[in-house]
């Protein structure tokens, strides 16, 4: 089979695993720059260029879409599906997980455990007091809305060191989500990596020092964990609630339960398999292969009601 790995740069550690993962079980696998993709827009002809060379014989994606380029990267997913090439990532679950308000609304409908979390736009002063009070009061978590990789992620232990962060932000028009710090997490979450509907890895990262954010870009450092099963079922829940295959599920372990605190639909596979030892892009490619077989056999049932039904209106 002919795997298409979307990424912008092929020498990162997760395009380089999923390449040789999916030629190690035999199957082709070749990358493309999904933002040197040009997308060809014709009535039943949609198609897909890269220079001179149209994209073809494309049995599936599997998109590594970067943060900066969310929008196109979405729009190229859609093209490869206009084209009938299936995704481990649709264009719907990309933008979906992205949006960092949205995404905590989507778990807040549906019951699964969230910080308390409040959100304005261009926030002014005056109102950071009843935001903070409204999420349980200080310290809280200030994040911006299009932050990622803990960047745009303050720490506030008083009203007034939030209400300089809120102008500051404010002053150059950035929206913010004012959250509940989790005391008892003490510096540490959870990340659990989900493919096609189980957990496959789960480690537990820990920020140095007094560093409240344990992002290993951050100088984190990770060490394997087993999961309860609430904790299992919280993240599958997750994932499956953006619609997501593959899923990078991070949470915090408080007094009430696992709070899930994003859900990232790229997840990056370096941290994940070093600190679990498990073959995480192996599992991706093993998933990518069942979505194909999958799309085969739908086809062929296809066909075969449509066989049985034109039988049947020949008899008549």
């Amino acid at each position: 089979m002919h795997i298409v790995i979307l990424s912008r740069k092929p020498d990162l550690y997760s395009t380089k695993r999923l390449v040789e993962a999916g030629k190690k079980l035999g199957h082709e696998v070749s990358i493309i720059d999904h933002t040197k993709c040009n997308l060809i827009m014709e009535k039943a002809k949609p198609a897909i260029r890269v220079g001179s060379e149209y994209i073809k014989d494309v049995d599936i994606i599997i998109p590594r879409i970067g943060a900066s380029v969310t929008v196109y990267g979405a729009a190229v997913i859609r093209q490869f599906d206009l084209m009938g090439v299936p995704s481990t990532l649709t264009s719907t679950a990309l933008i979906r997980s992205r949006d960092k308000l949205r995404s905590l609304q989507i778990l807040s409908k549906s019951g699964v455990g969230i910080p308390k979390s409040v959100f304005a736009r261009h926030p002014k002063a005056d109102d950071v007091k009843t935001m903070i009070a409204e999420a349980g009061g200080t310290p809280v978590i200030l994040k911006l809305l299009e932050g990622t990789h803990g960047t745009g992620v303050i720490k506030a232990d008083s009203v007034s060191s939030a209400k300089s962060a809120v102008e500051a932000f404010s002053g150059i028009k950035k929206d913010i989500i004012v959250q509940e710090f989790i005391e008892e997490a003490k510096g540490k979450d959870i990340r659990a990596f989900v493919v096609d509907g189980e957990v496959v890895g789960a480690m537990e990262r820990s920020g140095q020092g007094d560093e409240f954010r344990s992002n290993l870009h951050k100088g984190g450092i990770a060490r394997p964990i087993d999961l309860t099963i609430k904790e299992k079922a919280v993240a599958v829940e997750a994932a499956n609630l953006h619609g997501l295959t593959v899923a990078g599920v991070d949470m915090l372990i408080s007094a009430r339960g696992p709070l899930i605190i994003e859900v990232n639909s790229s997840p990056g596979l370096q941290g994940i398999e070093r600190a679990t030892g498990v073959d995480i892009a192996g599992k991706i490619i093993e998933a990518s292969v069942k979505k194909i077989n999958k799309k085969i056999k739908d086809k062929e049932k296809s066909k075969g009601k449509k066989k049985k039904k034109k039988k049947v209106d020949n008899n008549e």
